[in-house]
């Protein structure tokens, strides 16, 4: 695997430690009983997903959650990476992470592959450390995959959903200009891509967090 993205790999989710508990979540929201699809209305385009419910129902649940919570609405997508992935689902458009739920437990051993267009639950370390980033794959990235519990490397990363309209929208960030800003030595998109609003297709946007949602704790 090359250096840099292995280093990326463990990139992933690396700033999350401050905005994250250590423990999975006891209880989540009943799934969804199909596969919803969202919208996110991105300040580049839209993007549409469909939401593998049967699947990865416990992070489709924790997904939408954050999605009926209007908690997306104001965050950017903080990462791009060509030839890799685009990141979201947690910071301001200052950087600052907004205060999650706790952790879902990993379901990256659902027989789901990380290829392109797909998206995935990010995390740190921990295989169930992840609360609301996510991210998109640009490329078959089978290096994500599962592949056994020896280690947080060998879990991969948790694939829910899919682009199924606007993968030229998710082009279209990779190929922005990036910049070190904030916490992030490198690839944070300049101008910021803003997730202006989230919702599920049938449904109305729901409203956004209060400002004081932004915080480096987590409950």
């Amino acid at each position: 695997m090359p250096k840099h993205l292995l280093t990326a790999l463990f990139l992933l989710a690396a700033p999350l430690a401050s905005a994250q508990t250590a423990k999975p979540a006891a209880t989540a929201q009943a799934p969804a009983a199909d596969s919803p699809t969202v919208v996110l209305h991105t300040s580049q385009g839209d993007i549409t997903m469909q939401l593998f419910a049967d699947k990865s129902p416990k992070s489709v649940a924790n997904f939408l959650r954050y999605v009926h919570e209007g908690f997306y609405a104001g965050t950017v997508f903080h990462r791009a990476i060509p030839g890799y992935l685009i990141q979201g689902g947690l910071y301001t458009k200052d950087l600052q992470p907004r205060r999650t739920h706790s952790p879902v437990p990993s379901e990256a051993d659902n027989g789901l592959s990380n290829l392109r267009g797909t998206v995935a639950v990010a995390r740190g370390a921990d295989p169930n450390s992840g609360t609301s980033q996510f991210f998109i794959n640009l490329v078959d990235d089978r290096r994500l995959d599962y592949v056994g519990n020896q280690s947080g490397l060998t879990w991969g990363y948790t694939v829910f959903g899919k682009v199924v309209k606007g993968m030229d929208v998710v082009d279209k960030i990779a190929a922005l200009p990036t910049r070190g800003q904030g916490p992030f030595a490198a690839d944070v998109p300049n101008p910021p891509v803003i997730i202006e609003s989230v919702n599920v297709e049938g449904e109305a946007v729901p409203a956004a967090p209060a400002a004081g949602n932004d915080s480096h704790k987590s409950p």
